[in-house]
Order: structure tokens, then sequence, then C-alpha cells
């Protein structure tokens, strides 16, 4: 399983871009010559890995990304709380988000009724093409920070094709969640092993295009929006009439 879109939306808005310790801010906007920077990790109270901090066998696994056992910290916070498991228990945890997000909504009692969290488009942000991906180190640094995804592909026209493409785009999503937390080998490894599945996918008759369009999160807590990059990735059919040949400009 994997966070869903309607989860982010809940534990950002609810947390008001705040890290539940430190509150601090956690999203630095883009400036001329950089791309934003998201400074936070979306994390789990009851780790979903067997050898993970606050791992409990009798957790449900369907509860494992569910908003109740997540909680939205600062990179530092984070590695705090999963070195000091004997400080930082699960109820520990749930009374310190549970608190955070009773500040926020506190704050923004004070400052009038807030608007409805939603996330909203811009129409100078949207990409006018995608570009032709050929190497997993390229995918990985696309979907890295990611807080959402957009996937789409060809119609498919086997069984095969079904699942080739289904679990690529499930092990790009994966990847995605993830990979704030991997270690720079960890990095290498998924990398290699990405460009492996789209040499795979271009065997099969396709190709992988992406891009990256910064959306905005607004509402919940003023005074300012705040950038939320999604990543797109699509897989098309060699043959599509859609793709750019640049030899052909």
């Amino acid at each position: 399983m994997t966070i869903s879109d309607r989860t982010r939306k809940l534990l950002w808005g609810r947390s008001g871009n705040r890290c539940a310790i430190c509150h601090n801010q956690l999203i630095v906007d883009a400036n001329k010559s950089d791309d934003e920077s998201v400074v936070a990790d979306e994390c789990h109270i009851i780790s979903p890995q067997p050898n993970g901090p606050r791992y409990d066998l009798q957790f449900p696994a369907e509860g494992f990304d569910s908003y109740d056992n997540l909680i939205l910290l600062c990179r530092t916070h984070h590695k705090m709380i999963d070195d000091q498991t004997t400080r930082y228990t699960p109820e520990k945890l749930r009374q310190i988000k549970a608190q955070h997000e009773q500040r926020v909504s506190e704050k923004l009692s004070e400052q009038g009724s807030p608007k409805p969290v939603r996330i909203r488009r811009c129409t100078e942000n949207i990409p006018r093409y995608l570009t032709r991906l050929t190497t997993g180190k390229e995918l990985l640094d696309l979907v890295t920070n990611a807080m959402g995804y957009s996937f789409d592909h060809d119609p498919l026209s086997s069984q095969n094709e079904v699942d080739l493409v289904s679990s690529f785009l499930q092990e790009v999503q994966d990847c995605g969640e993830c990979s704030t937390e991997m270690e720079a080998g960890a990095r290498v490894q998924t990398a290699y092993h990405l460009t492996e599945f789209i040499h795979e996918l271009e065997g099969n008759g396709f190709f992988v295009f992406g891009v990256r369009e910064v959306q905005i999160l607004e509402g919940g807590t003023p005074p300012e929006p705040s950038d939320w990059p999604i990543a797109i990735v699509q897989v098309l059919r060699k043959d599509n009439e859609a793709i750019i040949h640049t030899s052909n400009l």
C-alpha cells in the first residue's frame, strides 16, 4: 500500500505545513535559480517494516498508511523519533500530533474560518511537453520529494502489457514514497533497477516520459500558499503520434 492523495492532503492541511515538534515550515518555495525544496517527511508512527521503529506485529496491515498512523515532521525530528523509540512511543507521538493539530486549529480560529484545503494548478506551471526518460536516475530524481503523482499510459492490448506497465508505475510510486529516506547506496541500486525496467518497456514497444509540475496547496493555513510538486509519468507506445522527434524540428 501507499499513502493516498486524500490522506496526504489531510495530513498536510491539518498540520499547517509545519513540523509537529518544532513547528517550522516544511516547504521552501522556489526562486529564480532553484526549485522548491520539501524539508518534510510523512512519518509512520508504527513502522510497516518488521525491523523498523515501533513495529507492532499485531498492527493491521491496512492501517500502516492511514492518516491515524502518520505524523508530519521535519527531517531532523523524523530521525530523532526513529532513533529514540523508548522516548517516542506510539502513544507519545499520537499525543504530539493531536496537540499540534489542535494548536493549528486554534490559530486558524483566531484568524477566522479557513478556506478549504485544495490543490490548484497554475496555468504558467503546466508543462508544454514531457521529456523522454531513458535512465532510472532521471526517473528517481523526478519522483524524489514529489507530493503527488500523475500516471498515464496508452491503451494496452494484452495481459502481459497490463502486468508490465502496472508493475512499472507501481514501482515508480513506491520509489517516490520512500525516496527521501533512501541512503546513497540504496539510491544507486534503485536507479539501476528502474533503468532495467525502462529497457524492458522499450523492448516491448514503449517509451517513458515525465516532467515535474508545481501545483499550489492553498487554504487551511494562511497567510501563504505552498508549492505542491507533482511528478507526471506517462508510458506511451513508440509509434504514438503525439511524440515529437527532435530530429524533425
